[in-house]
């Protein structure tokens, strides 16, 4: 694997790997090591999930397991896992979005002023002459 890309050692696999899911029915399932380095490395680049470098598989693959145990919940119960095993408090919420408001013209908070409905404008005066 190239030195760039990120990949889970045999320490952080062997913490993580009692807690995968089992009950796959059908083909055998790609490397699960290498598709959590793979969406390890997408979330953590900030990158989308077509640019992932081909090392770590299937493009389409990173992405479907991502959205399908994000689905049945077991990143939740994986980061739960892991933070009890480490002593860290079992609910740690990380977020680095930031919201801007901007000021209206009138000078209020946000959003838009709203603008008089056709019918109490009608009967008021025209606002310019033909």
């Amino acid at each position: 694997m190239n030195r760039d890309n990120f990949g889970l050692s045999d320490e952080q696999f062997e913490r993580i790997s009692p807690h995968l899911p089992r009950d796959t029915r059908g083909k055998s399932r790609v490397d699960d090591r290498r598709v959590i380095s793979g969406i390890v490395h997408v979330l953590k680049s900030g990158g989308r999930w077509v640019d992932a470098p081909p090392d770590y598989g299937p493009r389409k693959t990173l992405y479907s397991r991502y959205a399908r145990w994000a689905a049945k919940g077991v990143w939740e119960r994986l980061f739960h896992a892991l933070s009890s095993a480490a002593g860290a408090p079992a609910h740690v919420l990380i977020d680095s979005s930031a919201v801007k408001t901007h000021r209206s013209a009138s000078g209020g908070k946000g959003g838009r002023r709203r603008k008089p409905s056709g019918a109490r404008g009608a009967g008021g005066r025209p606002r310019s002459t033909p």
